[in-house]
């Protein structure tokens, strides 16, 4: 393909690879698989499995095949970028410890850029089927239905959800303090374990707000261009604008924004 990619041309190309990744993922689920530590640092929880590791083939093979010169930047194989204009943001297994205890929360998410610019993004949730997707100035879809975030408009009345970092067990930057800030100011907080997902949550007003600490790029990049086509909002966790690269994230509907930031403050 050339460099003009069409927008119909990646959802269909992202319909395909994220289907046949989510049923390789289910077949580990409902068979054996290993589980290997990535990280040794004391208290260290961060984990991979046989299904990352394939799904991840399955995806990083397509895109080689399909769009060739494209770079990629994804969770469990180190790549060289090339110096290409498109980078595709690939995390094959979102929620991997849920995948690794049967717990039924997992998703495979991929987002592609340009030029350093959100272009278009799909999370796909294999166990119910469902397919979110977004392309930059066309709004966001699930199964093939426009979504928008939600209409709350005070904390009291909002369900946000949050996570916490694997290195949560030695670091003071845990997200222990701003959870304990936020958890009585809402009406209901949710820590489901899989960040993409919660994302993809906001974007269609099952979540009015999420928040979490040192993701990566592969955990949040689809996620974000989905709350901003939805109508929402993405800033860092102070409120100021930011990217994929971010050491922290706040997702809204809008208008909670302001009032979840100062929580998060102390505020």
């Amino acid at each position: 393909m050339t460099d003009d990619l069409k927008p119909e041309e990646i959802l269909s190309f992202l319909d395909e690879v994220t289907a046949w990744a989510g049923r390789v993922i289910l077949s580990y689920f409902r068979g054996d698989f290993r589980v290997v530590r990535k990280d040794f640092t004391e208290g260290g929880i961060d984990i991979v499995t046989d299904a990352d590791r394939a799904s991840e083939d399955i995806i990083m093979g397509a895109i080689a095949r399909e769009f060739p010169g494209h770079d990629i930047l994804t969770e469990e194989t180190e790549t060289e970028g090339s110096g290409s204009r498109w980078l595709w943001v690939v995390d094959p297994l979102d929620g991997t410890i849920n995948f690794a205890h049967g717990f039924p929360h997992f998703c495979v998410s991929i987002a592609l850029m340009d030029e350093a610019r959100l272009f278009a993004g799909m999370i796909y949730d294999p166990l119910k089927k469902e397919r979110f997707c977004a392309v930059q100035g066309r709004g966001a879809f699930l199964n093939g239905k426009r979504i928008r975030v939600s209409g709350a408009e005070k904390l009291d009345v909002s369900v946000v959800a949050t996570g916490f970092p694997y290195d949560r067990a030695y670091s003071p930057d845990n997200n222990v303090a701003e959870f304990s800030r936020v958890v009585t100011r809402v009406q209901g907080m949710r820590r489901a374990g899989s960040a993409a997902l919660d994302l993809a949550y906001v974007a269609c007003g099952r979540l009015d707000g999420f928040w979490e600490l040192k993701l990566k790029p592969w955990d949040q990049a689809a996620g974000m261009l989905l709350v901003t086509e939805a109508g929402g909002k993405v800033s860092d966790r102070e409120g100021r604008p930011t990217d994929i690269h971010t050491q922290s994230v706040l997702a809204t509907n809008g208008l909670i924004h302001d009032a979840l930031a100062a929580a998060l403050a102390g505020g």
